[in-house]
């Protein structure tokens, strides 16, 4: 073999060798991108998986909208209703003092087209001995029940009906049979299973929790355009100031100044 036949072998060994370097760098990229694919998926998904549960334990604030629509009225083109929060307990004493008080008055505002209505369940006070076989929880369970099958002025009706049937505190109130049959004398048939199955349960506790984080603590608490009503006394004229203001009328005079309304 010549010296030159020998340079050309030497010189194509040196070419593959070149070649398989080559080659091996590539699929030594090509494995190092995909573990960073791969990896950068997982954090992703850790991440996710991370937020979702946050997302998941984070009381979830729940609430009836009771809207003029839903009272049969309309609202003005180019008004915005003013919208009043109310954090309730069908068995807090308070919260029936402020039905009585306001709650006519209210509706029909929101019948006018002057406010919307938003009912936060806060049941709490089973664990404080206002009832003694859960009567807060199981009461507010039918009248979500009742909202889930026929709406929210079906809510209303059922609602109102709970406050002036309210039972004593520290007592026993109505069993889910009674619930159930009350709610059919209102006409709102076919909850029967979901009261007595406490299908709401964990809603109720998670609406509750809410109000907690919100910084609720006992009920009623009302708020009127996200600020909280501190005198509840004037709850009235603070609403109607706060419509006339928007309708540019002026305020009429409706509140009773010897009105009191206690905390639950």
């Amino acid at each position: 073999m010549s010296n030159k036949d020998r340079q050309q072998r030497a010189a194509r060994a040196e070419q593959m060798r070149k070649e398989r370097e080559k080659a091996a760098r590539r699929q030594r990229n090509l494995i190092t991108a995909v573990i960073v694919v791969i990896v950068a998926a997982l954090i992703g998904l850790a991440a996710w998986g991370v937020s979702s549960s946050t997302k998941e334990n984070k009381p979830k604030a729940w609430s009836v909208t009771y809207t003029p629509e839903d009272a049969g009225g309309t609202v003005a083109e180019g008004y915005e209703p003013v919208v009043v929060e109310l954090y309730e307990d069908f068995q807090c004493p308070a919260c029936q003092s402020l039905e009585t008080l306001y709650g006519e008055q209210l509706e029909a505002l929101v019948a006018s087209g002057d406010i919307t209505l938003k009912y936060h369940p806060y049941s709490f006070l089973d664990d404080r001995g206002g009832s003694t076989n859960e009567y807060s929880r199981r009461s507010t369970n039918a009248a979500i029940c009742i909202y889930e099958e026929y709406g929210a002025a079906a809510y209303v009706q059922f609602h109102d009906y709970l406050y002036a049937n309210q039972p004593a505190e520290g007592t026993a109130g109505p069993e889910d049979a009674e619930l159930v049959s009350a709610a059919e004398s209102l006409g709102f048939t076919g909850i029967a299973d979901c009261v007595t199955e406490h299908t709401y349960f964990k809603r109720v506790e998670r609406a509750k929790e809410a109000g907690v984080e919100r910084g609720v603590s006992a009920t009623p608490t009302i708020y009127v355009d996200g600020k909280q009503v501190e005198d509840k006394a004037t709850l009235l004229d603070q609403i109607n100031a706060l419509v006339a203001e928007r309708k540019g009328t002026e305020v009429p005079a409706t509140t009773d100044p010897a009105a009191v309304v206690p905390a639950g």
